[in-house]
């Protein structure tokens, strides 16, 4: 979700798992290891594409599906165990990157899932559709721009409503354009990402937590950007940090009422925020290249933390950042 400066700082090695069919072919015979097959350790510096990527920009706000090489969000590879059977969730930003990711994991663990994202983005939220489904849990699309407060509130209505409850929430969709300084920032672009980054996370959490009951979670997507800004997309990394202090707040805050609140912190990650304006385009190519991994993170590697936040595992688990980092330190 960064920039490449802030990038050689921070990468995942967590909770990863398989890329889509043939693009890495060893990492993908792991992924559909029969159901009790022995699962070796997977060198991480080879176990996903590297750089150098293919020259690639989309308009605003891109579509996974016509990525080159396409991401893996663990449609072939995540396998469930039944650790979120029967819980109810609701994600922003859920038609592909790192929202698609946890989507399909929490279905695989047995979640009925409810995706937001904006209708541009319809033919990469069918196919999640089609993933949760196929698990045979509920799957609910909601479309709709949440940099509108009367949307957010009726897009955790609709949720809850379609859902039969809801306990989960992942506040995760974003918005970011690389800068290379402040004087072709504009109010309007300042405007677009606090409201997308900050004030849709307030909106919707403010709108869903007289819903969740004792146990219930929320998920805020922050960033590595949350500690160690790119000095090309410094308004992101700004709204960055308020998800950090607002997750650490709110944590406080709901804990007597039995609702868990923390936040993942990602470092640079395939997705197609970075295709869309996120990353400048001549750098691209080589996103991911200068971490200690020599490659991006790929979406897959960040399903299991989602769950594991959203699970009973971490029930003394609140106000924390997980940071997915790869030598460089955390928050």
């Amino acid at each position: 979700m960064d920039n490449p400066n802030s990038s050689r700082r921070a990468l995942v090695g967590a909770a990863a798992t398989g890329f889509l069919g043939a693009a890495v072919g060893p990492a993908s015979a792991q992924g559909s290891a029969a159901a009790g097959a022995d699962m070796p350790p997977r060198n991480p510096l080879d176990a996903y594409p590297a750089p150098p990527f293919p020259k690639q920009q989309q308009p605003w706000p891109g579509l996974a599906s016509k990525m080159s090489p396409r991401p893996d969000h663990g449609e072939t590879s995540y396998k469930g165990s039944g650790r979120l059977k029967g819980r109810k969730a609701l994600l922003t930003g859920g038609d592909s990157g790192i929202g698609r990711a946890a989507a399909i994991a929490f279905a695989r663990e047995g979640a009925d899932v409810a995706i937001n994202y904006l209708p541009a983005e319809e033919a990469d939220a069918r196919e999640v559709v089609a993933l949760i489904r196929a698990e045979g849990r509920k799957a609910v699309a909601i479309p709709g721009d949440i940099k509108d407060e009367a949307f957010c509130k009726q897009l955790v209505a609709d949720a809850a409503r379609q859902l039969g409850g809801l306990d989960i929430l992942v506040n995760n969709a974003a918005r970011q354009f690389s800068r290379d300084s402040i004087l072709d920032m504009s109010t309007a672009d300042f405007d677009e990402t606090f409201k997308t980054n900050v004030y849709a996370m307030f909106w919707i959490t403010k709108a869903a937590v007289p819903l969740l009951k004792p146990g219930s979670t929320i998920i805020n997507t922050a960033s590595v950007n949350a500690y160690d800004p790119g000095e090309n997309i410094i308004d992101y990394a700004a709204t960055k940090g308020a998800i950090m202090i607002f997750t650490k707040g709110l944590a406080k805050q709901l804990a007597s009422k039995g609702i868990r609140v923390n936040a993942v912190a990602p470092g640079p990650f395939w997705t197609p925020l970075q295709v869309t304006g996120g990353q400048p385009a001549d750098k691209l190519p080589q996103f991911g290249a200068d971490t200690p991994l020599k490659r991006p993170g790929q979406p897959a590697e960040l399903a299991g933390v989602y769950v594991l936040l959203a699970s009973n595992e971490s029930s003394y688990a609140t106000g924390q950042v997980y940071a997915a980092v790869g030598g460089h330190g955390g928050p």
